[in-house]
């Protein structure tokens, strides 16, 4: 008892991030960034 107590916050905290991160998927927002996050590798390697 006294762990779920201690832990409260952090596993609110990890349950949010979780619902967050699942929201994000679902909505397709990890494609955009990936996306980006490409864009900007090959643009500093210089292969863009």
């Amino acid at each position: 008892m006294a762990f779920w107590k201690r832990n409260l916050a952090a596993l609110l905290l990890l349950l949010l991030a979780i619902v967050l991160i699942a929201a994000g998927i679902l909505t397709g927002e990890a494609e955009i960034v990936f996306r980006k996050a490409v864009n900007i590798c090959m643009e500093c390697i210089g292969l863009g």
